[in-house]
């Protein structure tokens, strides 16, 4: 077989003039002059490819396949840019102030951009351009460290698009001033934005998602390949129709075939096409079980269905691989149905003699364009499918798709003049290459789809034809794409976020969408997009938990942590980063905050991404996420940082935390209209966030929880539970003049913590409550109380007893400070009591109250007895340890001190 050798990308663009074109050249000379270095090539992250692959993606100084070593001097560009936008706009940098902001994630997901190319996760862009027109000011510098498709780079540019902001809600007036309602919330104006992802792929992807191309050029050349594509593979989707026999028969254009598993029955094994057995078309349902058509034997694919039927086996043929040049085994697959056009009017067939024919002449052809043959990695995605023979990339493609794809993509490099269109015709031959593989599932509702997040082959697939998907693809360019993007302040680099971008503080604002635990093994799925880009992600640094890279929960966050260290260090003091967020698993949720805690950033607001009203369970710190959260966290200004360092571990460090805290939180939170109590502003959040203020920096907490509640009241106003500074008390007053009382969360009591916030909130005016008798709140105690089953049962009663007071009636109600600081003295000696005898046993701890070891770590770390907790802590049940935020911070602070 004759292979087409990798070329390397041309160097000119049609738009660009000689000096222009001299300047890249340049790049391009000093870009593979970069390569050459052993020290470049180690940068953390580094991808794997040979140089000229590498350059062949690349186009510098804007797009390297590789860490981007001109990122420092753009960023100087960019600064001095900026400088000159604020000066026009009459904008001043020390009156930079904003609220935490959530949108809806769900906003634009059937917008044409975002459906341009299919990605694993994907937050739309309209979605995203919410938080930059909120949190920044044309000319700011945005990044995202986790970037995927590069859709933080597309909302960066499109908050320069009138129409596109104006198609959020918002109006923009003459003087390009953003309005929501009455209020001036921005200001029209693009932003720049720094992209990074490990991945090649997602780079390339979110290069060309993010580069303008001359549409009428890229709609002439595309069509012109196109063409000469068809001339070359348009006789391997062709059918007759009615069938291969009638005397009338007239030529079809196949829309796709569908192919199905072949079954073996054990008991007399007769082969049994499974689409023919299993597959009710009729009432559109698949058969959990069925009769074998021999010997009438009830057979399923998995016994697990139905205990009494019989497991069939799948079927195998023997075959011989020419591209590896040896034979293999595979699961066998027969072709079962032909959909095919002839001018408008669509048909269906099974295959008949022609078809069969026609599919064993394919399969028989050579190949002379260059595919990707390599061996799926390790992982227990990309060796999935091993069991059943798809052990290489090419095995994902039937052979007549892999000539299609592999055609276009050599036309498309025979264009030797222009790049960015190049790119553009590559980028959407990787668009496809999902959709044209086996991985496309035939399902019983007649709408294929590939299974989310997973490299899993069914029993039916649809081979879909390559080639007039390539046609949508590139019409859909045609229109949407390059019609919204008008130019080019992105930077994208390829390396880990955890390596060292830039200068310190020079970031406005950070968006990302990092990994989520072990939901998605990103590196095994981009593993075929990158197997015909050539360039492969170097998964070392990848922040994943997965068992064939030897990462578990503690690695996931240790790697999350470094990310989220280069942020800090990068982004400017007083700025924002939003992090979207979804995992199930409370751990993973807990590691994302205690690797924010560690890093220095200050949690102000936790949301749901959802139309409903969030829960106390979704919105507080311990709780399980079951649904996309958005987190806004702040890097503390030097201003704090400094004061705080000269009154380490005294009150007035504490207050002054809490005094700038408080000052960072959205005045009033509301929620399609309604304003909600928020969660952040209340006592038990706001002492959470002082202690992890101090504990994340090693000083010692100057405070006890009563002597700070005591502290609140004395300091600060309170309205409705809520605590606020004296210009806030205000704002809120005159916002809720006219409006309802503020929503309570809805609580999710699983402990002794939230049920004393319960509780509360039963019990306190303020949070719409009133005093009541314990019979009051009985029934409703028990209907709400999920004990979780590592926590010691507490009755009602002593919960009362021990942080409230009852009147004459019989009555409880929440006390006033100087009484409740009383109450919880008395309630912090019994907790310390009980702590120590957990101290004094042996042995795991399998059932213990959880406040009693909160209260002894907070005390051990007070004395620096750093060595009682680490041992108490590897005592615990790790689901347990994990789950806890408050446990885990101090747990992995004393190990840090301990050593």
């Amino acid at each position: 077989m004759t292979e087409h050798q990798p070329e390397l990308i041309p160097q000119t663009n049609s738009t660009e003039t000689p000096e222009e074109q001299a300047k890249r050249d340049e790049y391009r000379r000093r870009l593979v002059e970069y390569l050459k270095d052993p020290t470049f090539r180690a940068t953390e992250g580094f991808p794997i490819g040979t140089d000229e692959d590498i350059l062949a993606l690349s186009d510098p100084p804007y797009y390297t396949a590789c860490p981007n070593p001109f990122l420092p001097e753009i960023i100087d560009q960019w600064q001095q840019e900026r400088e000159e936008i604020r000066q026009k706009l009459g904008l001043k940098e020390e009156k930079y102030q904003r609220e935490p902001f959530a949108a809806d994630v769900s906003e634009g997901k059937n917008d044409p951009i975002y459906n341009a190319h299919s990605y694993h996760t994907k937050v739309p862009h309209k979605a995203i351009m919410r938080y930059i027109l909120h949190y920044t000011d044309p000319g700011d510098i945005v990044f995202d460290g986790f970037c995927g498709t590069g859709m933080t780079g597309v909302a960066a540019q499109l908050c320069g698009n009138k129409k596109e902001v104006e198609s959020l809600g918002y109006r923009v007036d003459n003087q390009g001033v953003v309005w929501e309602g009455e209020k001036a919330i921005s200001r029209l104006g693009a932003r720049k934005a720094v992209l990074n992802d490990l991945s090649p792929a997602a780079t390339f992807i979110a290069y060309n998602y993010n580069t303008p191309v001359d549409a009428a050029a890229f709609e002439r050349e595309a069509r012109q390949i196109l063409r000469e594509v068809e001339q070359e593979c348009g006789w391997m989707y062709e059918t007759w129709h009615p069938n291969c026999d009638d005397p009338n028969r007239v030529k079809g254009r196949i829309n796709y075939t569908i192919w199905s598993d072949v079954f073996v029955c054990p008991n007399c094994g007769k082969e049994i096409v499974f689409w023919d057995i299993a597959i009710d078309q009729v009432n559109e349902e698949i058969h959990d079980t069925w009769n074998c058509p021999g010997c009438e034997t009830l057979l399923a694919k998995s016994s697990k269905r139905d205990s009494s039927a019989l497991k069939a086996e799948r079927g195998q043929e023997t075959r011989f691989d020419r591209e590896l040049k040896q034979t293999i085994r595979q699961i066998k697959q027969v072709p079962v149905l032909i959909n095919y056009s002839i001018g408008k009017k669509r048909f269906e067939k099974k295959p008949d003699l022609f078809d069969l024919e026609l599919i064993n002449k394919i399969e028989d052809s050579e190949i002379s364009y260059s595919i990707p043959k390599d061996r799926m990695p390790e992982g227990s995605e990309s060796r999935r499918n091993d069991a059943i023979g798809l052990t290489h990339v090419h095995h994902y493609y039937t052979r007549r798709n892999l000539l299609t794809i592999s055609i276009f993509i050599g036309c498309v490099k025979k264009y030797q003049n222009l790049l960015h269109l190049r790119d553009a015709e590559i980028w959407a031959s990787t668009g496809v290459t999902e959709g044209s593989s086996k991985l496309n599932r035939e399902r019983i509702s007649g709408l294929p789809s590939k299974l989310s997040g997973t490299l899993y082959v069914g029993s039916t697939i649809r081979e879909t034809n390559a080639f007039t998907f390539l046609q949508r693809k590139l019409g859909k360019l045609f229109d949407e794409r390059i019609r919204k993007i008008e130019n080019n302040p992105i930077i994208l680099t390829t390396q880990s976020s955890s390596e060292n971008h830039s200068k310190s503080n020079y970031l406005d604002y950070i968006f990302v969408d990092p990994p989520f635990g072990g939901n998605l093994m990103y590196s095994e799925l981009n593993f075929l997009w990158e197997a015909w880009l050539r360039v492969f992600t170097n998964n070392r640094s990848e922040a994943i938990m997965s068992k064939e890279q030897h990462k578990g929960l503690v690695e996931y966050q240790g790697l999350i942590q470094k990310c989220f260290d280069e942020f800090l260090r990068v982004l400017k003091p007083g700025r924002w980063m939003t992090i979207e967020f979804h995992n199930s698993q409370n751990s993973v949720w807990n590691a994302i905050q205690e690797a924010l805690q560690r890093a220095g950033f200050v949690i102000a607001d936790v949301r749901v991404l959802d139309k409903q009203q969030e829960t106390f369970k979704q919105a507080n710190t311990t709780a399980a996420v079951k649904q996309d959260l958005i987190i806004s966290a702040y890097k503390p200004n030097g201003n704090l940082e400094e004061n705080f360092r000269l009154k380490a571990g005294t009150e007035d460090g504490a207050w002054e935390f809490v005094r700038y805290h408080l000052g960072k939180l959205p005045v009033v939170n509301g929620s399609n209209g309604t304003a909600i109590i928020n969660a952040e502003r209340q006592a038990f959040l706001l002492f959470d966030r002082m202690v992890a203020f101090h504990i994340q920096r090693g000083v010692m907490v100057p405070l006890s929880s009563p002597e700070f509640y005591a502290g609140l009241e004395q300091r600060f106003t309170r309205r409705d539970g809520m605590f606020f500074l004296p210009d806030q008390v205000a704002e809120y007053d005159r916002t809720m003049l006219n409006a309802k009382k503020p929503v309570q969360l809805t609580l999710f009591v699983n402990d002794e913590k939230t049920a004393i916030t319960w509780l509360r909130q039963q019990l306190d005016p303020d949070s719409g409550g009133e005093p009541k008798t314990q019979g009051d709140l009985t029934n409703d105690f028990n209907r709400v109380m999920n004990r979780a089953k590592h926590e010691q049962p507490l009755e009602l009663i002593e919960l009362l007893k021990q942080n409230f007071l009852q009147d004459a009636e019989g009555k409880w109600y929440v006390p006033d400070h100087n009484k409740a600081t009383d109450l919880e003295k008395v309630r912090q000696r019994a907790l310390l009591k009980e702590f120590k005898e957990y101290t004094e046993s042996s042995g795991r701890l399998k059932v213990f109250r959880s406040e009693a070891v909160r209260a002894g770590f907070a005390d051990c770390f007070k004395r620096q007895d750093y060595e009682t907790i680490v041992t108490v802590a590897e005592r615990l049940p790790e689901d347990v340890l994990r789950e806890d935020p408050d446990l885990l911070m101090y747990y992995d602070s004393a190990l840090l001190r301990k050593k």
